[in-house]
């Protein structure tokens, strides 16, 4: 069986070259997938996740080893201080980069991660959206201080149904940004994504999906790597960068599941075990949240974890390539 055999992106042309997505929520195996077929394929890694960019997050965000980096290196790794904000549209130019390279040395960009957003923005572009305002989000922050983030999200309702629509109540975060983006510009955030230039991925892409079937396995198997995660030393990592001083819990890098709650128990705020608990039930939210996303992923090759023999097939020499 070849890659003839699986599905690749409608609509490339044959011309553009070929791009591997290795997709899905945490603790599939994703990264053991990935290093096999670089053994076996001519293929580079990129690591599409949001933790991993920045030095320092090592045990938290699964990061490879020092020995595995250095015997197969991951593009997008380790390139920012958890101080600065990387966001998606920096992933999409910075993996666009990364993959002209690979391409241009003969070889092919094999794209691994659980970072969804960061996956979609690379397929489909992002809005050229106007800049934060300070002042205009601690304004907002203050309206909903008084009035709750209910009333903020049935204002956005009436500015902007169609992003009420995708945006949850209780997702402040976004809420903010739909009313702020409104108040810059007088467009709402739908105008901008409908009116948004075509940006599409000129590859071919193969997208395998690792999709358990079983959460129930997948929650234990979440459990056994947060508390191998502790005995590797996480609670020390995050010392170390909660000591530095210049690092707070509203930065992008701490609100990382496993670090935000490690992060609120050397605060005081919680104890040991609600922090173990807390951190592996936000784990689990974050699987089940992956999972939704991929099911509406179009043109995925799923893939079982728990099913060897398929596993197996995709790492031997001549099924892909």
């Amino acid at each position: 069986m070849t890659i003839s055999d699986l599905i690749i992106q409608p609509g490339a042309s044959p011309d553009d070259p070929l791009a591997v997505f290795i997709m899905g929520p945490t603790a599939t195996g994703k990264t053991e997938l990935a290093l096999a077929l670089a053994a076996i394929y001519p293929m580079d890694i990129v690591s599409v996740d949001s933790a991993m960019v920045y030095r320092g997050m090592d045990i938290g965000s699964a990061k490879p080893d020092a020995a595995t980096l250095q015997a197969v290196p991951h593009r997008l790794v380790d390139i920012c201080d958890p101080a600065e904000a990387y966001s998606a549209g920096c992933f999409r130019d910075d993996a666009l980069r990364e993959m002209a390279d690979i391409n241009a040395r003969g070889r092919i960009p094999l794209l691994v991660g659980g970072t969804m957003l960061y996956f979609r923005t690379l397929q489909q572009g992002i809005a050229d959206l106007p800049d934060a305002d300070p002042a205009i989000r601690s304004r907002l922050d203050a309206e909903a201080a008084q009035s709750g983030w209910d009333a903020m999200h049935r204002r956005l309702a009436v500015i902007d149904p169609e992003s009420a629509r995708r945006i949850h109540a209780n997702d402040p975060q976004r809420i903010q940004r739909a009313l702020e983006v409104f108040e810059i510009s007088g467009r709402t955030l739908t105008d901008f994504w409908q009116t948004q230039a075509s940006q599409r991925l000129h590859w071919r892409v193969l997208k395998i999906a690792l999709m358990p079937p079983d959460r129930v396995e997948l929650r234990k198997r979440i459990e056994q790597r947060f508390d191998a995660m502790l005995d590797q030393g996480l609670v020390d990592e995050v010392s170390r960068l909660y000591r530095r001083g210049d690092l707070t819990a509203d930065l992008p890098s701490m609100r990382a599941v496993g670090y935000r709650q490690v992060w609120e128990w050397l605060q005081g705020r919680i104890d040991a075990a609600a922090m173990r608990d807390r951190a592996i039930a936000a784990t689990a939210q974050l699987a089940k949240r992956q999972m939704t996303w991929l099911r509406s992923e179009p043109d995925c090759n799923l893939v079982d974890p728990g099913d060897a023999k398929t596993l197996q097939a995709l790492k031997n020499p001549g099924y892909l390539l």
